[in-house]
């Protein structure tokens, strides 16, 4: 067929472009194990670091010695925090405007924290010498509750800031405390409780958990020291910022730097930071002169990387007997571990937490978060979700289930009258956000008309029936959970990491043949980029996606971007690739319009081609105009075709979504079945379906196992008690449930190709509508909120406590 007469949704088609179920181009390499993860590094004269790590929780360090591991066969060096100190090197910055120690000197504070860096010829026999480190401890008592962090007796865990009463973020009112965090109108809130009809207060705790990457954290580090220049493969999320870090912490000047993220097995927030292990291996290798390679094991990356959650949310609703919210008062008791380690935005020490209004139109509300120390781990990472949302998200669909259980409302019912309508965005929240875009009616009802709900509760009261007379031990709940997240990190005006804006970037080149390279400042642990970015090109200068090439994760060649973490991708580099697109798209139609010899404004872009208006015979395809750039441009029009974009949003975009889950559970045993669980995502234009269905199926999975067992568990000396997968509950195909996936689609108005994210959000929705399945199963008992994780036994022994053994 010729370009002629070729349909126009024959070239659509061609393209690949937005909406089109495009296969991952990615999976090509992956399925053929050709992936090229850090671990298949191997360069000339590598050697390896492992670390010793501290079996107490507290305690001071009274001695290291190192002598033995010394002279183990193979080793090369062991650093400590001595050797550190004189380099400035022993303390590191956090994200979150704290210090870290990379080496513990003087104390330990948590269990597994880093002591000594051995150097061998290879990983075993580091790991070996590591053994053999003696290290003399005086134990000193742990602090493990969040809640006693800030007790007149508690032990003073930061004794290098313990004399500061202001923190980055603030006063600090105690030795363990970090931060008081406050946002909304307390004044008004406190006034809307006094008047209210009714009200609900409850502790909602969200356990402490971790991301665990099928990966774990890792990196190659290589200094040249005839050229003075430093070269780190490493698995992060965000390498420009890792670059900036080494800069400041290193002194080596930042063009000297060269980090590349190659292949990387999962993120999920836990590679953004900068870890112990990197700044070891950095330093290992300038003293060695030799390449040094990191690897850290399942236990390590458990118990020692970054967390996330352990958020303790007391929650207040004040509403009328007839459903209508008033008020929301929350306040958090947030457990930072040892360090303030949080990978938020910088003026934001509780993430954006204050989307925990969610769907809902309050009329007033105040937020305040005291982050406090304690004897475990640092961290408080985005695991799935964007800074903090999915607490928040928890927070209030609990609260919203709680309500609805004491005033006798369905669940489904309550949320309709207080859902904020559709004419009333852009919707400025009581706590400061601007929601860009929704129609959560049509969604909920959408969801509602699918599971059959009035049925569903039909049924349940059936069962409920049964119960009572003895016919059976089985009870039914139904989980509903409406979210709105807030992601796009974002906005220069109140978004930066350590002061640099969380812009992010596209560079656009279109080679004389038509095809392209685009390369991006986000870096792709598994999300598609490869496949998605290529369609958005596609769509915006009609070049076919197959023809178009995505590089990400080399500082060298990538455009200065903040990564891949909170959902960002869509909303900031896919917003700068087409922002990037449109630039060529303007001097391609100047071209187009020399070459078909008229004005400029008398062409017209036709799905893969510009064309004359009121003449589509007469045409340019880009591949013409490709060529042109480069062989013969107009007069004054400079060669080539190419652009670069950093893009800025103006706002957050603000995905939402419908989730029902359907579960039975056997009170006699504890096991809760998932009979079914709809998922409904609204993350405006879809880029391709496939990849989003994926991506909800990877977040629904990560959300079960959160509700229904994970927890990172420490005893009350400091001992982690999920430190594998033995403990830690990691869902296999076995345990996965069946998930039933739709959408609706509300665009963002301010985001160029109308895009909001979807990443994160079935993570930040599964969580709670897991929950209330569970929570609303046994209401009927007299439940009115059980803490998760809902594994079999905490089930067993909720439903021993409400009377239902017998």
């Amino acid at each position: 067929m010729n370009e002629i007469s070729e349909s126009r949704e024959s070239r659509e088609a061609r393209l690949e472009g937005l909406g089109c179920k495009r296969k991952r181009v990615e999976d090509i390499r992956f399925t053929q194990g050709k992936g090229n993860y850090v671990d298949d590094l191997k360069l000339p004269g590598m050697i390896h670091g492992d670390f010793h790590r501290s079996p107490y929780g507290h305690a001071r360090v009274k001695s290291i010695d190192t002598s033995k591991a010394k002279a183990a066969p193979g080793v090369l060096a062991v650093l400590t925090a001595a050797d550190l100190k004189p380099l400035k090197l022993d303390w590191m910055p956090t994200l979150a405007g704290d210090v870290q120690a990379v080496l513990a000197g003087e104390k330990v504070l948590f269990q597994g924290q880093e002591i000594a860096f051995v150097i061998a010829t290879e990983r075993y026999l580091a790991a070996d010498a590591a053994d053999l480190i003696e290290v003399e401890y005086e134990a000193l008592p742990a602090l493990v509750d969040p809640f006693k962090a800030m007790a007149p007796d508690a032990p003073i865990l930061r004794e290098d800031i313990k004399d500061k009463t202001e923190g980055a973020h603030g006063h600090r009112r105690h030795p363990n405390h970090i931060f008081t965090w406050e946002v909304g109108d307390r004044e008004a809130t406190d006034l809307a409780f006094r008047d209210a009809e009714v009200t609900i207060k409850e502790l909602i705790s969200y356990q402490r958990v971790h991301p665990s990457p099928l990966e774990t954290c890792q990196c190659v580090a290589s200094f040249d020291k005839i050229k003075g220049e430093l070269t780190v493969w490493g698995t992060f999320q965000a390498p420009h910022v890792v670059r900036t870090v080494a800069a400041i912490l290193s002194g080596i000047p930042e063009h000297k730097i060269h980090i590349i993220s190659p292949d990387i097995g999962g993120g999920f927030g836990n590679k953004v930071g900068v870890y112990p292990g990197y700044v070891c291996a950095i330093v290992a290798s300038i003293v060695t002169g030799k390449p040094v390679k990191w690897v850290e094991d399942r236990i390590e990356n458990l118990s020692a990387t970054a967390f996330a959650r352990d958020y303790h949310m007391t929650a207040e609703i004040a509403a009328t007997r007839a459903g209508k919210v008033t008020g929301l008062r929350v306040h958090v008791l947030a457990d930072h571990g040892a360090f303030d380690a949080c990978a938020d935005p910088s003026k934001w020490p509780a993430g954006f937490f204050n989307i925990v209004t969610g769907s809902y139109d309050f009329p007033t509300a105040h937020v305040s978060v005291d982050g406090v120390y304690t004897n475990k781990a640092p961290g408080g990472v985005a695991y799935r979700c964007s800074f903090r949302v999915t607490e928040a998200a928890y927070c209030i669909e609990r609260a919203m289930d709680i309500l609805a259980q004491k005033l006798g409302i369905d669940a489904a019912e309550l949320r309709m009258r207080n859902f904020i309508r559709r004419e009333q965005f852009p919707y400025h929240s009581a706590l400061g956000w601007e929601y860009d875009s929704g129609d959560y009616h049509t969604a909920m009802q959408k969801a509602l008309d699918a599971v059959g709900y009035q049925a569903l509760r039909a049924e349940q009261a059936e069962k409920r029936e049964k119960f009572k007379r003895g016919e059976t031990r089985e009870v039914m709940g139904i989980g509903l959970s409406f979210f709105t997240e807030i992601v796009g990190a974002g906005p220069s005006k109140n978004c930066d990491i350590l002061g640099i804006a969380m812009f992010d970037s596209a560079e656009i080149r279109i080679h004389p043949t038509g095809a392209a390279i685009a390369r991006m400042g986000t870096k792709s642990q598994g999300q598609g980029h490869e496949t998605t970015y290529a369609q958005i090109i596609a769509s915006e200068i009609g070049i076919p996606a197959d023809d178009v090439m995505i590089e990400e994760g080399n500082t060298d060649t990538a455009p200065y971007g903040l990564g891949t973490y909170g959902s960002r991708s869509t909303p900031t580099a896919g917003a700068a690739t087409a922002m990037a697109c449109r630039k060529i798209k303007a001097k391609a139609q100047m071209i187009a319009a020399h070459l078909l010899e008229v004005h400029h404004d008398d062409v017209e872009f036709d799905i893969d081609r510009f064309r004359v208006k009121g003449m589509p015979e007469r045409f340019k395809t880009m591949k013409d105009i490709a060529w042109t750039a480069y062989n013969a441009p107009p007069p004054g029009l400079e060669p080539g075709l190419e652009a670069v974009s950093y893009y800025d949003p103006p706002n957050m975009t603000y995905p939402f979504g419908a989730y029902v889950c359907v579960m039975d559970i056997d009170l006699d045993t504890g096991v809760a079945k998932v009979r079914r669980f709809y998922a409904l995502d609204d993350c405006g234009t879809r880029i391709n379906p496939m990849i989003i269905e994926g991506q909800v199926h990877g977040g629904l999975t990560e959300a079960f196992a959160i509700a229904m067992g994970q927890e990172i568990a420490y005893d009350e000396i400091g001992n982690v008690k999920g430190a594998s997968f033995l403990d830690f509950f990691l869902p296999t195909a076995v345990e996965t449930p069946k998930w039933e996936t739709d959408f609706t689609v509300t665009p963002s108005p301010h985001h160029p190709i109308g895009a909001k994210g979807v990443g994160e959000s079935p993570n930040v929705g599964g969580v709670p509508a897991f929950s209330n399945a569970v929570n609303d199963a046994l209401a009927f008992l007299g439940a009115t909120h059980i803490q998760m994780p809902h594994d079999a036994w905490r089930i067993w022994k909720a439903a021993e406590a409400l009377g239902a053994q017998g």
